[in-house]
């Protein structure tokens, strides 16, 4: 591990001043950094005030753009290079998480990892992989690169919720649909949600729908799959689609 890259990046301490007792992980997209996410924090500080907020930022200069970070190279998009790629970065992410677990004294399971893109690509590939499982992960306009890594009967299967806009141009709305669908089968507890009209980015009704579902996975809200169901159809500003 002598060279593993250590993380850092922006963060936010829980808005009640107290110590912390859950952390909520940002990983950004392609091209950004720390600072695009950490945004979200003051959001979700307001429902979750006992977390601190982290964004580390990615350890690699954007090759594809003259300034940003990237957590791996996506020039070459075959799925050889692909996982090659997210492979290199999960113990990174992974040394991240543990330092973060024993700085602020808690546990996996008061953990919840919030990735936007290939933050999301990231999250769906490395948090499986984690030993200790998660309380979840909240990926929107992502994708899980290799389904095939499922199959491991050592992977850990945090709840998670997928939400992708129908007009993403850079991420295909149905990576989110095929990524869902292989997670599903590899017996986890996941929701698929597509926001009408939406490119790539997070909209209004996507960050409420991602703010029930952490809830849910720290145990704010009773997690009852039919309330869950009920609930998102009920919203006009997105459609969705729940496993």
């Amino acid at each position: 591990m002598t060279d593993t890259p250590v993380l850092s990046g922006p963060e936010q301490a829980p808005t009640d001043g107290k110590k912390p007792d859950r952390l909520i992980i940002f990983l950004h997209g392609l091209g950004a950094n720390g600072d695009d996410l950490i945004g979200l924090a003051p959001v979700l500080g307001q429902v979750f005030p006992t977390a601190q907020f982290l964004a580390p930022n990615a350890p690699e200069e954007c090759d594809m753009a003259p300034m940003g970070l990237q957590w791996f190279s996506l020039q070459d998009m075959s799925r050889t290079q692909l996982q090659a790629g997210v492979d290199a970065v999960t113990p990174v992410l992974h040394r991240y998480l543990d330092d973060q677990l024993a700085r602020f004294s808690v546990t996996p399971d008061r953990v919840a990892i919030v990735g936007f893109s290939q933050g999301t690509m990231l999250a769906l590939h490395a948090m499986p992989k984690y030993p200790g499982l998660v309380a979840g992960v909240l990926g929107y306009s992502g994708m899980l690169i290799a389904p095939e890594s499922l199959a491991d009967e050592n992977i850990r299967k945090p709840p998670t919720l997928l939400i992708h806009g129908t007009d993403d141009p850079v991420v295909p709305a149905d990576m989110s649909k095929v990524s869902g669908e292989a997670m599903k089968m590899a017996g986890f507890d996941v929701e698929v949600a597509f926001s009408k009209g939406l490119g790539h980015s997070i909209d209004e009704a996507g960050l409420r729908l991602g703010i029930e579902f952490l809830q849910r996975a720290f145990g704010d809200k009773e997690n009852h799959p039919s309330k869950r169901t009920s609930r998102y159809r009920q919203n006009s500003e997105a459609l969705y689609i729940c496993h």
